[in-house]
């Protein structure tokens, strides 16, 4: 039988790795050449999936991306399919490093710009919406039918302004402002309410709840510019005099904000947001690298990015604290872990209850593995800040905040925390927005961005065909983030997506 070499159908990582990456689907019989081996396919092996390239015998660790993703639970054949059936998590105990891998990004030799809305404290917005902030979900229906006052046509008479959008979520009456819930949910609302792409506000509160227009409001860190009027349901007359009124303060702070234009900022004023969802086993090898290597791009630049979801580098985090800039910033992380590990184990989990089928369906079978894909997001920059949820982001070059891994909950936190563009890798096919920021979507594989070529902005499936590279993708999403933080609409928007994914995290007790 005459052997095909095993690049033509599979993907090997690293030279040790004990498993390959299906290019194609595999059937039973196939021969592979493997160096100076031979291996033949001894079972169905679906295409993003792995197969042994040798003998490995039960309790054996399996390694990909010359990293542990497990332990297998059977003697392994060569050619055989390693995947939840016969690989479970390894306990890996990592021995942290603080600094060891640190790699300046040197700055870039051209400088990058965009054209956005410079704001009065220096930031520059992506877009110019007006906000409407919501103190509590029982004044979410009232500021949902302001919002739908300015829906389609009627906004066209203000092309300078991107739209209304209300801010609503399922929070804030009974939550204790001190406590740890109600400390985060502020600090999600103000993220939102000083956020540079929200060039005006309206704070809208019931009036009984414990968190007050005037709480969100109080020392607000907004730009000078930023429009603001607040009003209480239940001090205005109601929801109809509320609506009534409202209406009419949203129709002239649109007015104002079309007065604004935007101007040409240096690409060192964005703030990325990195995250992924509904992974498959190409993630860690096409879409992830390729926004990692964009990311260092604009590392170069002097912009911020921000990689998150902390679930979901699990198992990989050493890897981020030998790039820390000091060992503070890497111990931050890790504390951020073994909160993660309490919070989970109290709700009687644990964090390698992830991949979720779907992400197995792709092929992604322990949280080692997922984590080692998902890290790539963050290229190779130094780490040069730890943030907790919805915290301010500060500091420039390659960061991290700490999110959970449900993609609306995770997007709001980066969203708060200042990104003013995200990028949102997908395997399997997720669709999202994230007003009042772009979401740039960008497939792992051609046979999904194909099937939902409408709602994917980008393709990085080329990587595995040949036809691309990392460096080639990761070059077109550079130009794509400048291009919509300039204003081209991003497939989310043109379906005027995100008025549903602002989900603030919610924690503690609600009395």
């Amino acid at each position: 039988m005459t052997a095909a070499e095993l690049t033509d159908h599979a993907l090997l990582l690293s030279p040790g790795d004990d498993v390959a990456v299906a290019t194609r689907d595999l059937a039973p019989g196939l021969a592979l050449r493997h160096g100076d081996t031979l291996l033949t396919i001894a079972t169905e092996v679906p295409r993003s999936h792995k197969f042994a390239v040798r003998e490995l015998p039960a309790g054996a660790r399996v390694h990909k991306y010359g990293q542990s993703i497990g332990r297998t639970t059977a003697d392994v054949r060569p050619g055989e399919h390693v995947h939840a059936h016969n690989l479970g998590m390894d306990d890996v105990q990592h021995r942290y490093e603080f600094g060891t891998a640190r790699v300046p990004i040197a700055p870039a030799t051209r400088t990058r710009t965009f054209e956005g809305f410079v704001r009065a404290d220096g930031s520059v917005g992506t877009r110019n919406y007006v906000g409407i902030v919501t103190t509590v979900n029982c004044s979410a229906s009232t500021a949902r039918m302001i919002a739908d006052q300015f829906r389609g046509p009627v906004m066209d008479a203000c092309p300078n302004v991107d739209g209304v959008v209300a801010l609503t979520h399922d929070s804030g009456c009974g939550m204790v402002p001190a406590s740890e819930g109600g400390r985060m949910l502020r600090r999600t609302l103000r993220g939102y309410a000083a956020h540079p792409n929200i060039g005006a506000l309206l704070v809208l509160g019931l009036g009984c709840e414990m968190l007050a227009a005037d709480a969100v409001l109080a020392d607000l860190p907004a730009p000078a510019d930023t429009l603001i009027e607040q009003m209480v349901i239940q001090e205005h007359g109601g929801i109809r005099a509320t609506v009534r009124d409202g209406s009419a303060v949203v129709r002239s702070l649109i007015e104002q904000l079309d007065q604004r234009r935007r101007q040409t900022a240096p690409a060192s004023k964005l703030v990325l947001g990195l995250n992924c969802g509904g992974s498959d086993g190409y993630s860690g090898i096409t879409a992830n690298p390729a926004l990692g290597r964009a990311s260092d791009l604009l590392v170069a630049q002097g912009a911020t990015t921000v990689l998150a979801e902390t679930p979901e580098v699990f198992g990989a985090e050493h890897l981020l604290t030998r790039r820390a800039v000091s060992p503070e910033v890497g111990r931050r992380l890790l504390d951020r872990i073994e909160w993660w590990k309490r919070y989970v184990e109290s709700g009687g989990g644990t964090l390698d209850n992830n991949p979720s089928p779907g992400n197995k369906a792709g092929g992604l079978t322990t949280i080692l593995e997922k984590s080692l894909g998902a890290v790539a997001k963050g290229g190779t920059a130094e780490l040069t800040a730890v943030y907790e949820y919805a915290e301010r982001v500060t500091a420039s070059g390659f960061t991290f905040m700490d999110t959970p891994g449900y993609d609306p909950v995770s997007v709001t936190g980066l969203v708060a925390g200042g990104a003013t563009v995200v990028v949102f890798t997908t395997g399997r096919g997720s669709v999202l927005g994230t007003k009042p920021v772009p979401c740039i979507k960008v497939a792992t594989n051609t046979p999904m961005y194909e099937r939902m070529r409408e709602d994917m902005d980008l393709n990085a499936g080329g990587i595995v065909a040949g036809t691309d590279t990392i460096d080639s993708v990761g070059a077109e999403i550079l130009e794509a983030v400048l291009a919509v933080a300039s204003g081209r609409a991003t497939v989310s928007e043109e379906l005027d997506l995100g008025r549903d994914e602002f989900v603030p995290w919610q924690l503690g007790a609600v009395t």
